[in-house]
């Protein structure tokens, strides 16, 4: 099982953020070719296989990936830092979505809002428990919520991932309430 883990880990590098560390390479929409994606996996010193692939992808907690139709296309869902057009369909949001982090990031929201950082949008979370896991990762935890209805009215895009994650490009901190 903890192999599994390290090997999602690293799929997750790859899918989302560098696929030259298997020696591929993702179409304009994220989707890496299955066959080349395990053989690259497998040059690293990884063994993988198909059956492997499909586990990961099933069991993943967060919902990580998606296969095509046919299982020969796969890609990461969302949270990448190079430039893929994952065809998200702009949605409107409910009310208010929650985003978590850190305590020690808080200054810096305060003044600048929400960026996406190393990443294409910000990620937004529906509930307050998802949010403090989130937070969890980077720290003490802080949870934000955000009136994303307001937003929307104003204009502001909305996506929602495969896995049910909330995206936006940036969020003003007029729209940013402490919890």
């Amino acid at each position: 099982m903890e192999n599994l883990k390290k090997l999602s880990v690293f799929i997750s590098l790859v899918l989302r953020h560098k696929p030259d560390e298997a020696h591929i390479t993702l179409d304009e929409h994220g989707w890496a070719n299955v066959e080349e994606l395990l053989a690259g996996i497998n040059d690293t010193g990884r063994k993988i296989d198909i059956e492997i692939l499909e586990e990961i992808v099933r069991t993943d907690n967060k919902q990580r990936y998606s296969f095509n139709e046919d299982k020969t296309l796969i890609r990461a869902n969302q949270g990448h830092s190079i430039p893929v057009d994952v065809e998200l369909e702009e949605q409107q949001p409910p009310q208010f979505l929650y985003h978590g982090t850190a305590d020690r990031f808080l200054e810096s929201i305060i003044i600048e809002g929400l960026k996406p950082m190393s990443r294409l949008y910000v990620h937004l979370s529906k509930d307050e428990e998802t949010a403090v896991k989130v937070g969890k990762r980077h720290g003490n935890p802080v949870v934000l919520k955000i009136r994303t209805e307001e937003m929307y009215r104003d204009g502001k895009k909305f996506y929602l991932s495969q896995n049910g994650v909330w995206l936006t490009k940036y969020i003003e901190k007029k729209y940013i309430e402490m919890n």
